[in-house]
């Protein structure tokens, strides 16, 4: 039996990468629309911090996703405190930038555990109470990368696009069950993680940061990248009940660089 979609009882919200960027975005944007919002991240002082300056309650818990064991244990720990777990945003750092045969075997294990096997332990908790109670929503943060391979994001480009294809899965097997699951998939945004990639972009090109920077904006038309905010609304949409049809898709959110690259 599918919960009321138009219901508007309080969910409960875990926001992973809560603590900046696009995360602390999303959580903002959730707290707005009137849900419980649980930050997590790996770092228990800036998620307190986080926490306090959104107000409204926001709680937090510390889980690195790269432990899939923590990822499932993160989940309970929610379902604990609040009683339930309606709304999961899966949002993970993205892996250091490098080509895709400069990247060591250890370093792909990780990042696996990072963007693949974490979120999917997350997935594995999630799913099955959602769908039990007829309402659920599901979003995954990934990358406009899947679809315009970048060359010194080879991590993230070949593990991104997995789970991307593990959402797609996922929301064919529980779309009868009132559960949604989709992507967001971002393109440049101004978050630290942009500027770690343009500064090693500038470093391989014998560049300066400014012009980096100026040279990856004259290929948005938008001429700019996002804010974290611009990101978060598309999080916040995908997770109302209003996109209860909504199911299995990839919302790219990057000023149209993807349709007009180059």
């Amino acid at each position: 039996m599918t919960e009321n979609n138009q219901s508007t009882v309080e969910r409960t919200a875990l926001v992973g990468g809560g603590a900046g960027g696009i995360g602390a975005a999303t959580a903002a944007a959730l707290l707005a629309a009137g849900h419980r919002v649980v930050l997590a991240g790996r770092t228990g002082h800036t998620l307190a911090a986080t926490a306090a300056a959104l107000g409204g309650g926001v709680d937090h818990l510390v889980c690195d996703l790269a432990d899939p064991a923590a990822a499932t244990a993160a989940v309970a720990e929610v379902r604990a405190r609040h009683g339930s777990l309606d709304v999961l945003v899966v949002n993970a750092g993205g892996p250091a930038p490098g080509r895709i045969l400069a990247i060591a075997d250890d370093q792909w294990h990780h990042n696996l555990d990072l963007l693949v096997l974490g979120p999917l332990a997350l997935l594995r908790a999630a799913l099955p109470p959602m769908a039990k109670r007829g309402f659920g929503r599901v979003v995954v943060i990934g990358s406009t990368a899947v679809r315009q391979p970048q060359p010194g994001l080879a991590a993230s480009t070949v593990l991104r696009s997995a789970m991307t294809a593990a959402a797609k899965l996922a929301a064919r097997e529980y779309a009868h069950r009132g559960v949604t699951v989709n992507t967001v998939a971002p393109g440049a945004t101004d978050t630290p993680r942009r500027l770690a990639v343009l500064r090693a972009r500038a470093r391989a090109a014998g560049l300066d940061l400014a012009t980096a920077i100026t040279q990856d904006q004259a290929e948005i038309p938008a001429a700019r990248a996002a804010d974290p905010a611009e990101i978060a609304a598309a999080v916040a949409y995908l997770a109302s009940p209003a996109a209860g049809y909504v199911n299995g898709t990839v919302l790219t959110v990057d000023g149209g660089r993807t349709e007009h690259p180059g």
